[in-house]
């Protein structure tokens, strides 16, 4: 059992590789050809499943880092730094596509429960695939980057609280429906506020620790979102439920960059099982039979979902592209929409044909909300006329700038050197972000009244974790010059047009940072010279 276990996920594996490389091909996210990968492997194609339980575990793994990574995002800051329009269109638009998904689902004969599942899985949209999409054309800094950002955060809240309602109707206690969710909703508060004290006061010293291995804080990661997890069903909670609040714990940590830069790539391997297991679960029969409600619900995420968008971003004042970009930016379901429909169905509250008809419009969707995202400009041009009808009356034409939660400067280093720069930018009233991989050092920056983020300038991925749009200015103080060489590229390839001030110490350095009109040179050697030598003039 176990050798027929390996060679059908080897097998898998081989698929998803497969089908990743086409999806790439396609300029499609691999979340894609996950789902596909997922049906193929099932009993509907090649039914490569084998161990049942293993490939289970693995999903509930995938599961779990997802939640813990929702948790570790929820950045609330976000949110105010887009005023009020991520809170109103983020509740507007989950009410209104629910209102209209269950009007539609009622129509094609669903009965109540499983209507208002399907409802609730159009309402979402997918975290993994705007933000990986948005961020490739370099536009998660703009206006309409911050407000989906700033709505998928309330999504994700929201999912979160519509998987512990599904968990507690679904698994009922000795009391009363709403007796188990008062109960379900404090027990998470008391978890939450135990794991948040243990995050404060135990493992920020532990990850001050263990932070210069990448490996360790990596694993690191991994086992506290699934130690919370195995805890919080051993409570009573559900994984879910453990898993977003290990998240969460940590979400304040100068370290949430860096641990979900290291587990976004864990996360995606682990979910591909998930699309398996779920593939598992579907029939040729049932796909076939949801075939006509899949296209029609399919239409309406395309298509009415923006148009709810539009109409509530326009009601707020936003210009008509602002609102056209937001909108199609959602214009797809979630992968929180399967594991919803999947934890439905594992509880034997929706059947294999809704499970079908939901993966169908989870594939159907972001295949083309995926395009659309790429060509939004060119689809805006097509319908720009028409989207002045969304518009109120002349719109405000809200500034981009006074959204941004922006910094004065960023500040990469935060030595000796780095220390004496952040002090001066404070002390001259400059709002700084200081970022740096020695937690010591970010300490000290803190105290000076700097904003830290922990990052390292090695990882291929530090500078898209850097706000750098938000900030006109970004200093390096790191003494050597692979570091400001490696740093230069990363932010000019990431589309910069700041000022950049790089640290030299020799003149061949300094001679090449000078060939870059973007970049002046900071001589910390020679200022200090300089300076001493005045002092010793009187002057």
């Amino acid at each position: 059992m176990v050798e027929s276990s390996f060679v059908s996920v080897a097998l898998i594996l081989a698929l998803a590789v497969a089908g990743g490389a086409i999806a790439k091909l396609l300029r499609q996210p691999v979340v894609v050809s996950f789902i596909v990968v997922g049906i193929l492997a099932g009993p509907t194609a090649f039914n490569l499943v084998e161990g049942a339980e293993e490939i289970r575990l693995f999903a509930k793994f995938g599961i779990a880092i997802l939640l813990f990574l929702v948790g570790l995002k929820l950045d609330f800051h976000m949110i105010r730094s887009t005023g009020k329009v991520a809170l109103i269109a983020g509740l507007s638009q989950v009410a209104f596509t629910a209102a209209v998904g269950f009007g539609l689902a009622v129509l094609f004969g669903f009965e109540t429960t499983t209507a208002l599942y399907i409802a609730v899985a159009l309402t979402f949209s997918s975290t993994i695939i705007i933000i990986k999409l948005i961020g490739d054309k370099r536009e998660l800094d703009t206006l309409y980057g911050r407000i989906a950002v700033g709505i998928l955060i309330v999504q994700d809240i929201l999912v979160v609280a519509a998987m512990v309602v599904i968990v507690t109707i679904g698994t009922p206690g000795e009391g009363s429906v709403v007796t188990d969710l008062v109960v379900t909703l404090a027990s998470s508060a008391v978890f939450l506020g135990v794991a948040a004290f243990a995050s404060r006061f135990v493992l920020e010293k532990v990850l001050d620790w263990i932070s210069k291995s990448p490996e360790l804080t990596l694993l690191f990661g991994v086992a506290w979102a699934i130690v919370l997890a195995a805890i919080s069903t051993l409570i009573g909670l559900s994984m879910e439920i453990g898993a977003f609040v290990a998240g969460v714990s940590l979400a304040s940590t100068a370290y949430r960059e860096s641990l979900g830069a290291r587990m976004v790539s864990l996360r995606d391997v682990m979910l591909l099982f998930f699309f398996i297991e779920l593939g598992a679960s579907l029939t040729f029969a049932d796909a076939l039979g949801q075939l006509w409600p899949a296209i029609v619900l399919s239409v309406f995420v395309l298509v009415g979902k923006p148009l709810i968008v539009f109409a509530i971003m326009g009601w707020m004042g936003y210009r008509s592209i602002t609102s056209f970009r937001t909108g199609v930016a959602l214009a797809q379901i979630s992968e929180f929409s399967l594991i919803l429909i999947a934890l439905g169905f594992s509880l034997g509250q929706v059947d294999s044909a809704v499970l079908s008809l939901v993966t169908l419009v989870a594939v159907f969707t972001i295949t083309v909300s995926s395009y659309f995202i790429l060509y939004t400009d060119k689809l805006y041009s097509m319908m720009q006329g028409f989207m002045h009808l969304f518009e109120r009356g002349k719109a405000e034409a809200v500034d981009e700038e006074s959204q941004s939660l922006s910094f004065d400067a960023i500040v990469v280093g935060s030595g000796r050197f780095g220390t004496e720069v952040i002090s001066g930018l404070i002390s001259s009233g400059s709002s700084v972000l200081a970022v740096d991989l020695d937690p010591d050092a970010l300490a000290r920056a803190r105290e000076l009244g700097a904003e830290t983020l922990f990052g390292d300038v090695g990882d291929p991925d530090f500078a898209k974790m850097l706000p750098m749009h938000q900030s006109d200015t970004l200093i390096c103080t790191a003494p050597d010059r692979s570091t400001n060489t490696l740093l230069l590229g990363s932010i000019k390839s990431l589309g910069y047009e700041g000022k950049i001030y790089l640290t030299a110490l020799d003149n061949q350095t300094a001679e090449m940072f000078a060939k870059d009109p973007q970049v002046t040179t900071i001589r910390p050697l020679k200022m200090a010279a300089n300076r001493i030598v005045k002092q010793l003039k009187g002057e």
